[in-house]
């Protein structure tokens, strides 16, 4: 969908946990190249510029701190990131872009000051490329052609490299898993919808529970809880269950049991199945009695991944690689070409469902199911 025909994304409507919704540092980082572009190639400065959202259908208003000259061939544009209500690190951040044509006829992607570089595999970008996550390259490669199409289509095939920063980048990134991940200089381009939803909040917790009582609603059977995003698809299509009936539980998992097991207490009733469905990265960390699995109140997964390693039995220096990996995703990458890896994730599906089924006794079913952030399954198939 072009972006005449798209409509905006209302940041004013509040999520419906009544908190406000943000934006991403990937749309801000966005914004910074589209108003860079506009001053490069058309010699407009921009005080708001349009970015289009990855769901084809909306795009977000964002307004320009400041965009101007550095040479006679470089553009830095500025964006101020606002997070919404959400307690993000990098919320009130300054985001940049400085952009600049190449000969090579590419759009190529550097870190700028203050965003980091991946130094270990197992991240979404390759050892050696600027921390900017695929979504966000996406937007900004959208970005650029509408900036293309617009103004100057005869220029269509011309090369760009985008410098993207944060100022304050390193200082911001030691708050976070930056340094442990191998991501080193500073913070990460990130955001899938380019949209922050405020999920970390204590006032988020109680809207859970709301979550909760709705989709056991009306005598329902079966729900689902995730994490996150992945294992949406797998709820909806496979599961078959009312969007209802799928809460997305953000980082809360045992208040989320804890308040299955009440309301159905309340009720008087149990509950045929609960489905946990999403990545390892936050399931798995309840291996290691982590329930708030937020990066700021739990340890990384990985020492939980290989303790099950090494009593099924795996080579130590297998089981010590895996303990050492920086993200559960490169855990994966190892086991990926060991005999019986299947086996070995639906072990830790049975782990993690039995320590949360012992939460909610009320349920007389729990199953666990776990995707890679492609949404492949790494265990049982149904």
């Amino acid at each position: 969908m072009s972006l005449a025909e798209r409509s905006e994304y209302d940041l004013a409507v509040l999520a419906l946990n009544g908190l406000r919704r943000g934006r991403t540092t990937g749309s801000c980082a966005t914004a910074a190249v589209k108003a860079a572009l506009n001053l490069l190639l058309a010699g407009e400065r921009c005080e708001q510029v349009k970015v289009s959202l990855p769901d084809g259908v909306h795009y977000l208003l964002v307004p320009i701190q400041k965009v101007d000259w550095l040479a006679a061939d470089v553009v830095r544009a500025e964006v101020l990131k606002d997070g919404g209500d959400d307690p993000d690190n990098t919320h009130g951040a300054t985001i940049f872009a400085e952009v600049r044509r190449n000969d090579a006829r590419q759009l190529r992607f550097f870190a700028g000051r203050g965003v980091g570089t991946a130094t270990r595999p197992g991240l979404r970008v390759a050892v050696g490329e600027p921390a900017i996550n695929p979504v966000p390259r996406q937007m900004m490669r959208m970005a650029v052609a509408e900036v293309l199409d617009e103004a100057l289509a005869e220029q269509a095939d011309a090369g760009f490299d985008l410098s993207i920063g944060c100022e304050d980048g390193e200082a911001i990134a030691r708050k976070t898993f930056n340094p442990r991940l191998g991501i080193v200089g500073g913070i990460s381009i990130l955001g899938t919808s380019g949209i922050v939803e405020p999920m970390s909040m204590a006032t988020w917790i109680a809207s859970i529970e709301v979550y909760v009582r709705v989709a056991l609603g009306g005598g329902a059977s079966s729900v689902a809880y995730l994490p996150g995003k992945i294992g949406r698809e797998y709820a909806r299509d496979v599961l078959g269950l009312p969007e209802r009936c799928s809460v997305q539980i953000a980082n809360f998992l045992g208040d989320s049991l804890d308040f299955t097991q009440k309301a159905l207490e309340e009720e008087g009733r149990t509950l045929d199945v609960l489905w946990l469905a999403g990545h390892p990265g936050k399931l798995a960390k309840v291996l290691d009695g982590w329930w708030d699995t937020h990066s700021g109140k739990s340890k990384m997964a990985m020492a939980g991944v290989a303790r099950v390693a090494a009593e099924l039995g795996y080579p130590a220096p297998l089981v010590q690689e895996i303990e050492n990996a920086n993200t559960v995703e490169a855990a994966m990458e190892i086991l990926k070409s060991e005999p019986g890896a299947q086996a070995f994730w639906m072990e830790i599906e049975r782990r993690i469902g039995a320590l949360a089924h012992a939460r909610v006794p009320a349920v007389k079913r729990l199953e666990v199911r776990l995707f890679d952030l492609a949404g492949n399954s790494l265990g049982a198939d149904a």
